[in-house]
């Protein structure tokens, strides 16, 4: 079977999910370079970070990764098929993994403490981080899901509609990993803002129209003056 259209797609978000974590060793040598030549002139007054909360952000970084590589390599082995048709132990084997280590991630998103935040800053519908990751994490296990089975039977057609939705759904696993508020904001120069969402505003109803004038009433004719009866005859 050629190469599918979708695997050029998943490649590239694959490559740029990838760079994220390949370049935190960077980010973190800069931020620390930076705070030791810092050190030299300012005697720093900042309490020292809370171990506890460091190690919940390693973990939940830990099981990010957990999350990215069953899923990478079970998209590795559909998109590397010659016809589109994955065995059966082997389907099985990458459903498996992605199942354990979307069921890792739940547990530790919900047990993930999350610093709160300024009741203004959070929208009326806004979810909390914890449901929102593991809102994608279902997504991504039923995107997983219907790709097995896909590539089990060889459907090759279903293959390229379901492929792109797994690197969807994994992208968005990490999108609400690194945005739900566990871990620290990006600092690193030059990063691009996120873009802004538009102000929800209500339309203004349209003028109610002025009612027309009610016509005058017409005055009733004056009615006929009753004549007199005549009078009775003498007797």
């Amino acid at each position: 079977m050629p190469a599918l259209p979708v695997r050029r797609i998943a490649t590239s978000a694959l490559c740029a999910s990838l760079l994220i974590g390949a370049a935190a060793p960077v980010f973190a040598a800069d931020a620390r370079d930076h705070g030791e030549r810092a050190s030299r002139t300012v005697v720093s007054t900042t309490a020292a970070p809370d171990a506890a909360a460091l190690l919940n952000q390693v973990k939940t970084l830990q099981d990010t990764g957990g999350v990215l590589t069953p899923v990478t390599g079970l998209l590795d082995a559909v998109l590397k098929t010659k016809d589109g048709k994955l065995p059966a132990d082997e389907a099985q084997k990458h459903a498996d993994a992605v199942k354990t280590a979307i069921d890792t991630a739940k547990e530790q998103a919900a047990a993930v403490p999350v610093p709160a935040t300024p009741d203004k800053a959070v929208p009326d519908d806004a979810k909390a981080p914890a449901d929102v990751t593991a809102d994608a994490l279902t997504a991504l296990q039923s995107a997983v899901d219907a790709l097995v089975k896909s590539a089990t039977a060889g459907d090759v057609a279903a293959i390229a509609t379901q492929a792109p939705a797994v690197v969807t759904g994994l992208v968005n696993v990490l999108a609400a990993t690194l945005l739900g508020g566990a871990l620290p904001a990006p600092n690193l120069p030059g990063l691009p803002a996120l873009p802004q969402l538009p102000a929800a505003s209500t339309p203004s109803l349209p003028a109610t129209p002025s009612l027309p004038a009610t016509p005058a009433v017409p005055q009733a004719p004056a009615l006929p003056q009753t004549p007199a009866l005549p009078q009775a005859p003498a007797v």
